[in-house]
């Protein structure tokens, strides 16, 4: 007899199998109630595959060979989860003129993650010690 596979089961393998590194709580709307996939998602996040960034956001995680603690699974770090995050949730963003410069050959490196964005934008992009700084623009 098969057993049909847990919700959590699903939302792994969904994750597994996308190429993104940025989830929304929406991407898994279709496999479950929302109650349900809370739960699935807080699971998860417990046993170090995703790692919650934001109300509603999470980034894929694995734990980091050295101390076995959680960690962002993404090459970039922070900085790129937090800028997949944006573009995720529509949000029009640009890299402010510090990181510009470090990007066309400066060795100044920009001590804190910080983006310009356009319109409003309130939430909070965080992970551990990092949070993300937002410049607001008017659009």
């Amino acid at each position: 007899m098969m057993r049909t596979p847990t919700l959590e089961f699903r939302i792994r393998e969904k994750i597994r199998k996308s190429r993104r590194i940025v989830f929304l709580r929406s991407d898994f709307k279709a496999l479950g109630a929302y109650d349900q996939i809370g739960r699935a998602l807080r699971g998860l996040e417990a046993r170090g595959r995703l790692a919650r960034i934001g109300q509603g956001l999470y980034a894929k995680a694995r734990p980091n060979r050295i101390t076995g603690k959680t960690m962002l699974a993404a090459p970039g770090g922070f900085d790129q989860v937090s800028k997949e995050a944006l573009s995720r949730l529509g949000v029009r963003w640009e890299p402010t003129g510090a990181e510009r410069d470090y990007q066309s050959g400066s060795t100044q490196i920009p001590t804190r993650i910080t983006v310009r964005v356009y319109g409003d934008f309130s939430r909070s992009i965080f992970y551990g010690k990092y949070r993300l700084m937002v410049e607001a623009v008017a659009a």
